[in-house]
């Protein structure tokens, strides 16, 4: 005898057990295969469009997996001195390995560093020249500064490409000892940076490893610094979404968030600070263009520079994606009166 109901078949055998069989899945009716196609394609589009914008043609360098030797350990309380001097020992091997495994070019690289190190220009924190390399640069002197500044950067920032920040921190560290002598820039590559073209930049996968080495890192900091000394993050590019999910603690007073494709959160309210957020973009940014929307993990929503974002707002004049701390300009002053506490409106407007 045969059962059956909707989408079941059962056979009864002779000792009047049923064996049922797998419901069949019934298929889309032909009114719900467009909608759903529709969906799909939105979807798709849209996550097109944030990779298109974001993944933006511009020149990235690649970075081997080169040889160097493992980065100096430190006790939690070395002294700043300690660990410049460990560090510019370990520069001097990584670009000896480097030059012996034939790789010329981040041989070149480290030289330059190690140059500038001898010649007493900075000093590094912490340096790892393996893979893409990591390094935590001091300008200015860190243990009588009561102002001290985290440059935060963005994707392709490695040791092939790390000229590009060294030359904003030492732009903003001039320009803040022009007015305030007691200064120090710390320049953070202290995490694994997303690539421009690839699908890491698109995603905030990279931004919670690096908050989570941030985080403690600013402890330490504060440590090493004058007493009461006060802290500030300039946060660039991916660097923001980096700051937007770095807890802080009350030493940080002020995070300035410039050339942002988003933080990943709604709003200055769901960020895990009690800094005063600063938001800013140049006229001449394509960072502009990124469609400012969220698919799952994908892409970082809210616009910081909207003011429904609620992101105090700060003048950065025409400077383009990478601009912003070039000599000479307005976002660079801009950013040199944030950290100094010397903004025209200090109260500025949130949304």
């Amino acid at each position: 005898m045969t059962t059956g109901t909707t989408g079941t078949t059962g056979t009864t055998d002779t000792a009047g057990n049923t064996a049922v069989a797998p419901a069949t899945t019934a298929l889309p009716t032909d009114t719900a295969r467009p909608a759903r196609a529709h969906g799909r394609l939105r979807r798709t589009a849209l996550a097109s469009l944030v990779a298109a914008a974001v993944v933006f043609p511009i020149s990235a360098a690649a970075s081997p997996d080169v040889p160097a030797p493992a980065p100096a350990a430190f006790a939690a309380d070395a002294t700043p001195q300690t660990r410049y001097a460990a560090n510019r020992a370990n520069l001097a091997e990584a670009a000896r390995m480097a030059q012996d495994a034939d790789r010329t070019g981040r041989a070149s690289k480290l030289r330059t560093m190690e140059a500038v190190e001898a010649a007493g220009a900075a000093r590094f924190l912490t340096f790892d020249g393996r893979g893409k390399g990591r390094a935590v640069e001091v300008f200015g002197e860190l243990e009588t500064a009561d102002r001290v500044t985290v440059l935060v950067p963005g994707s392709d920032t490695t040791l092939d490409t790390y000229e590009r920040l060294r030359a904003g921190a030492v732009a903003l560290q001039q320009r803040l000892q022009a007015e305030h002598p007691r200064s120090a820039v710390v320049a953070w590559l202290g995490y694994d940076t997303p690539g421009t073209v690839s699908t890491t930049v698109l995603t905030a996968d990279r931004a919670d490893e690096a908050a989570a080495e941030l985080a403690p890192f600013l402890d330490r900091l504060r440590e090493m610094a004058a007493p009461g000394a006060r802290l500030s993050l300039l946060c660039h590019s991916y660097g923001s979404v980096v700051c937007a999910r770095t807890t802080t603690g009350p030493a940080v007073g002020d995070i300035a968030l410039f050339g942002s494709p988003g933080t990943g959160a709604g709003s200055v309210r769901e960020l895990p600070t009690g800094a005063r957020v600063w938001a800013g973009r140049g006229t001449d940014d394509w960072i502009a263009k990124v469609p400012h929307v969220r698919l799952g993990a994908i892409g970082f929503g809210a616009d910081p520079v909207d003011p429904a974002f609620g992101a105090r707002a700060f003048t950065a004049g025409a400077a383009g994606h990478s601009d912003y701390l070039k000599p000479g300009t307005e976002s660079l002053d801009s950013l040199a009166a944030i950290v100094l506490g010397t903004t025209p409106d200090p109260e500025a407007t949130h949304a």
